[in-house]
């Protein structure tokens, strides 16, 4: 089995934790398996798996922008913020497409967000989904996080309009939040009828393949499906060609001038002559330095 990430088109009402486990299955037993960013078990779409010594560079893949279409029900609050939940309040909104557009426009770029009690962040030891279904509600600080867009793909006026919008976001957004934040900001609530993933980074759910597909392949004890090699699954961060004279000292970690790779900052792809990904290095005050190897 190479080293390298797949794609899974994830279906509704099962986990993460299923999607890995039917890929361990159907990869064998020593094969390092692990995710890139879950997706709640309503959520359907892109989840990125990371195979072997990729595992170790599914941080990147968690830090890349994403990209959502949610469907969103206007004046009805649900604990969960999700239709898996149960409604806690319902107000009708006489909201009309141009006022969400409006507002949506306001949450695009750097913001606050406190994360929802049903999400996997842990708050004294304890994850906050485990604390939600005990029936506790803790406080949450608000953190920043990034929008770079909301568009309104379609609206169904009325009484409870459904909204869908397009959110392209970084890391650490929560989808459900913001579509409530939205809802806050026009004087009413919301919770989502539907999320699906379709992008993580330069990673696209078209080229996903369907979780029964890997059913069908555990039951024949193979994995026929493509397997992105770890240069090309991260090529959303900037790459450079390992310096002259200096592949062994990268297979080996060392850190050398920054000015070797050319300009920028922050994690970049060593490549070889090939173009496989040796490690991505992190630049900063002018050194490049080791995060993971590979080699």
């Amino acid at each position: 089995m190479p080293d390298g990430f797949l794609l899974v088109d994830k279906e509704g009402g099962c986990t993460s934790h299923d999607v890995v486990a039917a890929v361990r299955r159907a990869a064998g037993r020593g094969v390092k398996v692990g995710h890139g960013g879950t997706l709640d078990p309503m959520a359907t779409g892109l989840l990125v798996l990371g195979l072997g010594r990729a595992t170790r560079l599914l941080r990147y893949i968690q830090e890349g922008a994403k990209t959502y279409v949610a469907t969103a029900c206007f004046g009805v609050a649900t604990d969960t913020l999700d239709a898996d939940g149960a409604v806690l309040d319902r107000e009708p909104m006489e909201v009309t497409q141009e006022e969400v557009e409006g507002v949506a426009a306001r949450f695009v770029g750097e913001i606050m967000q406190v994360p929802p009690m049903v999400s996997a962040l842990k708050v004294g030891g304890r994850r906050l989904y485990e604390l939600a279904r005990a029936g506790e509600v803790v406080d949450r600080e608000a953190r920043p996080v990034t929008v770079h867009e909301i568009r309104v793909l379609d609206f169904a006026p009325g009484d409870y309009p459904e909204v869908s919008l397009l959110v392209r976001c970084g890391g650490g957004t929560y989808v459900r939040t913001l579509a409530d934040d939205i809802a806050r900001a026009l004087g009413g609530r919301a919770h989502l009828t539907a999320l699906r993933r379709t992008r993580i980074g330069v990673l696209d759910v078209a080229d996903a393949v369907p979780l029964a597909s890997l059913g069908e392949a555990a039951a024949s004890g193979s994995l026929p499906v493509r397997v992105i090699p770890p240069a090309a699954g991260l090529g959303h961060l900037p790459a450079a060609a390992v310096p002259s004279g200096a592949e062994a000292g990268v297979r080996n970690g060392a850190a050398f001038p920054a000015r070797l790779l050319g300009p920028g900052e922050g994690p970049i792809r060593i490549l070889d002559g090939a173009g496989v990904l040796l490690a991505v290095y992190r630049v900063e005050a002018g050194t490049a330095r080791a995060e993971v190897v590979l080699s």
